[in-house]
Formats: C-alpha cells, structure tokens, sequence
C-alpha cells in the first residue's frame, strides 16, 4: 500500500502533464483510442464511486450550520457557469455541437478536486465540501433542465435520458461510496489510498477518449475552443468570488464559492456529451478537465499567501491533493472575517 500511494502521490502531482502527454498522443493517432469512448460513462462512475468513499454523514452538517452560504454557493454554480457557457458559444460563434458542450460544462455539478483547492487556499472547506456534495445531488435535475433550456436550440436534448444517465453514473456510484464508507470504513480506509491514482488514470482515459473521437474537429477549431475554455473558467471563478463578496460573506468562503463556481465536474459533462450527443460535444469537458487543474492550483497557491481574517478554522487534517475524486475531511471548518480582503 506504500507503493501504491507514492504512486498516486506522483500521478496527483503530475496530472496535468500526464493528460496533456496523453491528449496528445491520442491525437496524433486517434484510429488507436477512438473506440473507447463508449467506456467513458464507466469510467466517471468508478470515479464517482470514489467520492462518495470520502463522504462522511458530517460533511452534510454545515447545511444547518450555514444554510445561506452553502444556498448562495449553488445558486451562483448553477446560475453563472451555463449563461457563461452558452454567452461564449454565441461570441465565438461556436458549432451546434462545441455550443452544447459549453452549456453542458457548466450545467455540471462542482468537481471535488476544488475542495483540495479551496483547502490549500485557506478557504472555508467545509462549504466547499457540503457544495459539491449539495450540487451533485441535485445534478439529476438541474443539469437536464438547464442544458434543455439553454442548448435545445442547437441539438435535440432528452431531459429524461440525461436524468437517468446522471443518476447511473453519478448519484448510484456516490451513494454506494457513501454507504461502503459507513459499513466497512477500515476497508475503505485502505482503499482511499489509492484514489488519485484511479482519478488520474479514469480522467487521462476520459480525455484520451474524447480526442481521439473528434481530433478532426479539434484541429479545425482548436484555437477558439480553447479561448472558450479559458474565459469560462476565468469568468467562473471571477464572478463566484465577485457574488460572495458582493453579498457580504467572509473572506474564507468567498474563496470556496469562487473555486466551486469555477471548477465544474468536466468528467460527468464529457460522459454525457459523449453518450447523448456526439464527440465533438465533449471537447469542451476534455478541455476544461486539464485547463482547471491548472488555475486552480495557480489561484489556491496566490491565496495561500493573503490572509482571510482568521485562520483558525483550517480542518486540522490535510486532505490529500489528487485530481478529482478526493474530499478532504475537514472538522469544523470556519469561514473569516471581513478584516480581510483577497482584492
């Protein structure tokens, strides 16, 4: 087992140089790896499986705690990234297919590496946890509801089809994490060990997948798709710090609403465009998978220089970093003060 997490140690490290390596094989022959696409809704399942193995029943408290921070986080996550994806599309006259993928990224739920960057950041953890927890939950209804209203005029969507696509690959996977978590935790304490390890590989699959089953499309659009990219996930991260602050949250929090605005579960948004729409749907998630692995860190090392206001509520536990699947376990995570400012 110590191989094995020095292993994930280094996978999570290195993550953004092992899809970006990855990506480009896959594109350089994609005859090789276009047939795994079809894997791509099995494989965010193990992954999901996964976060729900980091779940505790105390992660859902600070909804009681701190019910107008964790509702404000949802609404600016659920709220700002579709608008924001569909007002790209529109801008950089995007095809019907990159359109839908764009709104699809962003009627996602936040990813769980944000809550590893929000801790590294000095963030308010424990909002960030109940977020992403929260925003999953209510995927199976929010994201068909909002890709249906915002991208229906580009591709026919099935709302059903995506509920139920979203409960099998999403909310059974984290539910069946949650309960193993309950019943046999020691064993599941092993098992966490190596859960960057499986997020890595499941993700550089996901990516590997997806461009190598539209590398046509990417060659041809690259460049605009990527300005997309990252305006989205600037726009994201800008907005959700500029609503926190705006309603007068403390600085901590402000921070986990930022990265959980910003972050979003590309992995779940690339399964879907992959199994209701088309490859080209999903370049945008491929995309974003490697781009906000990226900012995040780069964002969490800045913040963790600047003060909140009051540092006492870090969880007393790290969580381990990785790229996508790890929740850290914070204790009783509190945000800070006004005293502080990340301007």
């Amino acid at each position: 087992m110590n191989a094995v997490k020095r292993l994930s140690q280094f996978t999570g490290r290195w993550f953004v140089l092992i899809v970006l390596v990855a990506g480009a094989l896959a594109f350089a022959v994609p005859d090789a790896f276009a047939g795994a696409i079809v894997a791509v809704p099995w494989l965010l399942g193990v992954i999901m499986l996964g976060m729900g193995m980091t779940l505790r029943p105390r992660d859902f408290a600070v909804v009681a705690r701190r019910p107008w921070a964790l509702l404000l986080g949802i609404v600016a996550q659920y709220g700002v990234m579709p608008l924001v994806g569909l007002a790209l599309a529109y801008a950089l006259n995007l095809s019907g297919a990159l359109a839908v993928g764009m709104v699809l990224v962003g009627a996602a739920p936040g990813g769980t590496a944000s809550n590893v960057m929000v801790y590294l950041s000095r963030g308010d953890t424990a909002l960030s946890v109940a977020m992403t927890t929260v925003s999953t939950l209510l995927a199976p209804v929010l994201t068909p509801l909002l890709v249906v209203a915002y991208a229906g005029q580009f591709l026919p969507v099935d709302a059903g089809s995506l509920l139920v696509s979203i409960l099998q690959i999403v909310i059974a996977p984290v539910v069946l994490g949650l309960l193993l978590r309950m019943v046999v935790p020691r064993l599941i304490e092993h098992v966490l060990e190596a859960l960057p390890l499986v997020s890595v590989a499941g993700i550089t699959a996901v990516v590997m997948a997806v461009v190598a089953g539209s590398a046509s499309t990417l060659l041809a659009v690259g460049a605009v798709l990527v300005i997309a990219v990252v305006l989205h996930n600037a726009v994201g991260l800008g907005l959700g710090y500029a609503i926190a602050r705006v309603c007068r949250v403390p600085v901590a929090s402000r921070r986990a609403v930022s990265i959980e605005v910003g972050m979003q579960n590309s992995g779940l948004a690339a399964a879907l465009a992959a199994a209701h729409f088309s490859p080209p749907a999903a370049l945008p998630a491929a995309l974003f998978s490697v781009w906000h692995n990226v900012t995040g860190p780069l964002l969490a090392s800045y913040w963790s220089r600047k003060p909140t206001g009051t540092d006492t509520g870090q969880p007393t536990v790290a969580p381990v970093a990785d790229a996508g699947t790890e929740s850290p376990q914070p204790s009783e995570t509190s945000g800070g003060t006004h005293a502080a400012d990340d301007s």
